[in-house]
């Protein structure tokens, strides 16, 4: 009897052991779904765009850039990796940076979002979030939130954070607390390792990391409604290969054009979208 008993227990620490396993595993970043290139342009049913580079600007090669947001005419960027996560305000035509904070050595910097006079940053694994005064930098209170940091953004009313999988998290910006999540996905399934974010007329444009590919999404259902492919973006694809891959979307409500940015990038590029040939058959 005693030796059934032991047998049994055995029996189920083994079994919670592989449940924790798989929901461990399942969580990790590299089961999250990945896209292509060749899987995006193969979609009949999502339009996809290319682009053209209006203007080339100045981009300190030592920012990791996790997060971007043009507001009231300066650049506000989040920089990550341990002992040199940064949040910074710059001005985007000379590359000049006019304010900076630098993060506690055991914070990795990540997405950033300015809603009123508030700038909201993540970390990375840290499960913390900043909240800073916009002018002075100064930091007013931090909070918390269970999954990874990525990107960042907000909708006007709402923030809007990525965690590396296929979901988007909206967050109260008073209590900082979840109110809904979507979950992202295209005519071939989830749509995993959103990064970047920035929310622009009614829609989500979101960094697929590790990918030249930007997504854009509906908020009210997840679908990617539209991809824009930057393939050849990198101002120099022999030195700049992983991890300085392209991160890092904002807005410039003054041209109605993307800017876009990598991480160490020497240039930010603002771009104007361009509908690729297969968009007329797609859009039949």
């Amino acid at each position: 009897m005693l030796n059934r008993l032991l047998a049994i227990s055995l029996l189920l620490l083994l079994l919670a052991s592989c449940a924790a396993d798989t929901i461990k595993r399942a969580d990790s970043p590299r089961n999250r779904q990945q896209v292509s290139r060749e899987q995006v342009l193969a979609q009949q049913s999502i339009p996809v765009y290319r682009y053209k580079i209006i203007k080339a600007f100045p981009h300190n090669v030592s920012s990791y850039t996790e997060g971007l947001q043009l507001h009231d005419g300066y650049l506000y960027e989040s920089t990550g990796r341990y002992n040199q996560s940064k949040l910074l305000k710059t001005d985007m035509q000379s590359g000049r940076i006019i304010q900076e904070h630098s993060l506690s050595p055991e914070y990795f910097g990540e997405g950033l979002a300015i809603l009123g006079n508030r700038v909201f940053q993540l970390t990375y694994k840290s499960n913390i979030g900043f909240v800073y005064d916009s002018q002075s930098f100064k930091l007013e209170k931090t909070f918390s939130y269970p999954a990874q940091g990525w990107g960042l953004t907000t909708d006007g009313s709402e923030l809007i954070m990525s965690d590396g999988s296929a979901a988007l998290i909206f967050l109260n910006p008073d209590t900082l607390e979840q109110t809904r999540y979507i979950t992202v996905s295209d005519s071939y399934g989830e749509v995993g390792f959103l990064n970047d974010l920035v929310y622009v007329d009614g829609e989500i444009f979101a960094n697929v990391w590790q990918t030249d590919l930007i997504a854009r999404i509906s908020p009210q259902t997840g679908k990617v409604t539209a991809w824009i492919d930057l393939t050849g973006i990198n101002p120099d694809p022999q030195t700049l290969i992983y991890p300085y891959v392209l991160n890092g979307v904002t807005y410039n409500s003054d041209t109605g054009n993307l800017i876009v940015a990598g991480k160490c990038w020497p240039l930010l590029f603002e771009i104007e979208l361009v509908p690729e040939k297969n968009m007329a058959k797609s859009n039949q």
